[in-house]
């Protein structure tokens, strides 16, 4: 059986629950990271040499980079559902995982971890606030694409859906202004009607 090693409030923890639960793939899941520790104790080092989680075995595979291992689970379980089978679909959802990681991951942890992670008294606000504008108009992005697609590969959901919508669950749950985005409104209530979403990510914010 699938082992996911990582906590489940771990936004790419989450990711590859939420994409187990589309697969109905069982799997077993330990605390790792965060409070629990045992990232930096050897036995998880030799897994993980990065000390962050997630790290999964599947059989005699171990796999970390957590957009990686959802490519691996929908590439095996998932081909022509959760992974189109079209390659320019399936290019079009992928390059949304990409992004997640190149532009929404330079401003939602400072936001995140400066608000919820962070007393009050220690935070940067400066740095929160201008976090806060970056994560805005990179979703201002996603916005104007979701104005003439359903998902982020097209009219279907698949795996490009899940990271970018995990950051997006993220914006619309944080303690901070926003700016109304409309289609991107639509689409996060389309994905947190998704069992997968409800039971893995939908869990608050820690």
């Amino acid at each position: 059986m699938l082992k996911i090693l990582g906590r489940n409030n771990s936004s790419n923890v989450q990711k590859v629950l939420w994409c187990c639960a589309e697969l109905g793939l069982p799997f077993e899941r330990e605390d790792y990271g965060g409070p629990f520790g045992k990232t930096k104790e050897e036995p998880y080092l030799t897994l993980n040499p990065n000390s962050v989680v997630p790290t999964v075995i599947d059989d005699d595979l171990v796999l970390w980079e957590s957009n990686t291992i959802i490519r691996y689970l929908a590439a095996k379980h998932g081909e022509g559902t959760l992974l189109p089978a079209d390659l320019g679909v399936r290019a079009q959802g992928e390059r949304w995982m990409d992004w997640q990681l190149s532009v929404i991951n330079k401003f939602m942890p400072t936001v995140f971890m400066g608000l919820v992670r962070t007393p009050p008294e220690k935070r940067d606000n400066a740095a929160i606030a201008a976090a806060r504008d970056g994560y805005e108009n990179a979703l201002a992005i996603l916005d104007r694409y979701l104005g003439e697609t359903a998902y982020v590969a097209g009219d279907d959901f698949s795996l490009g859906d899940i990271p970018v919508g995990i950051m997006t669950y993220r914006w619309f749950n944080l303690d901070i202004e926003r700016k109304e985005l409309p289609n991107l409104g639509r689409w996060h209530d389309a994905l947190s009607l998704r069992p997968g979403h409800m039971e893995h990510v939908d869990i608050g914010l820690s």
